[in-house]
């Protein structure tokens, strides 16, 4: 019995030994080399603006950006602001008014378009706000004109009221077409889909990106601002960050991207170039929906 307790014991503790050890997440920064989050942390504290390009569902991606977020208050103060593309420009009012602790949780959930996985995702990031004064700034243009322009074009804004384009970046856009963007819409063109119609998802794509940029450009005064967006609005340094630079050039921008990979302890080759800095996750990381 002694000896089979003992073979045991040495089996289990071969087994541990050999067995890699599980992180949830690995920092590395433009050049694919392995950081931590000080060094990541002390670089974006010397930016303007930062881009976290987030996955919507992951967990991870969610907490540094609650931590981040904390982090860079504790540096600016009340300089900091958070700008988001989950909150469209027409909710605004009701936003700060939540913040300004006029009106409550409920009605606030009740009056704004929030996604659907708002609590468990972003709730923290916003309350974090409201606790420390920070001002949370609605970036995205309302999905509805989004989405006329995915069904007819940047012409099918031009019936829109003055109060309506209130909400959007000041027409007509000088439109740069995105790479990547016009890649991900054409390899979804469909049979049957209309000419024109995989250009029209880019364009809706490039005037929500438009809209977001201008609304931080209009907001950032002389503070700092940290921006969350899916990563397709900011990978390769361009969507937000192409029309940005046109609106207020000169900012110090840095970028940081979430990816998830079967191996998030070597970032992947293809990912270069596209983030000044990166979290890695792994792919089979549990996700909010």
């Amino acid at each position: 019995m002694k000896k089979w307790i003992v073979l045991t014991a040495c089996c289990l503790a071969a087994t541990l030994a050999t067995a890699q050890e599980k992180k949830a997440y690995a920092i590395f920064d433009a050049e694919g080399r392995k950081t931590d989050y000080g060094e990541m942390l002390r670089a974006l504290g010397e930016r303007d603006v930062v881009f976290i390009g987030e996955v919507h569902n992951c967990p991870v991606a969610h907490w540094m950006e609650l931590e981040i977020v904390k982090d860079l208050y504790a540096l600016h103060g009340e300089r900091l602001a958070v700008g988001a593309e989950m909150f469209e420009r027409d909710d605004q009012l009701v936003l700060d008014e939540y913040l300004g602790g006029l009106i409550s949780a409920d009605r606030f959930g009740k009056e704004t378009k929030l996604w659907d996985n708002y609590k468990t995702d972003y709730a923290p990031v916003v309350e974090f706000a409201k606790a420390n004064g920070i001002p949370v700034i609605a970036t995205n243009i309302p999905r509805r004109y989004a989405n006329m322009v995915a069904r007819g074009g940047f012409e099918a804004l031009e019936r829109l009221t003055d109060e309506a384009r209130g909400y959007i970046v000041p027409l007509p856009l000088d439109y740069v077409p995105n790479e990547s963007v016009d890649r991900y819409f054409a390899a979804m063109r469909m049979p049957g889909m209309k000419a024109g119609q995989a250009e029209n998802l880019s364009k809706a794509q490039a005037i929500k990106d438009a809209t977001m940029a201008w609304t931080i450009a209009q907001r950032i005064g002389e503070g700092r601002l940290v921006h969350l967006n899916g990563s397709f609005h900011s990978t390769a340094h361009a969507g937000i960050l192409t029309y940005l630079d046109r609106f207020r050039p000169g900012l110090r921008i840095a970028t940081v991207e979430v990816v998830r990979q079967d191996d998030a302890e070597r970032l992947n080759e293809e990912e270069l170039g596209d983030a000044d800095f990166y979290i890695c996750v792994p792919k089979d990381m549990t996700t909010t929906f």
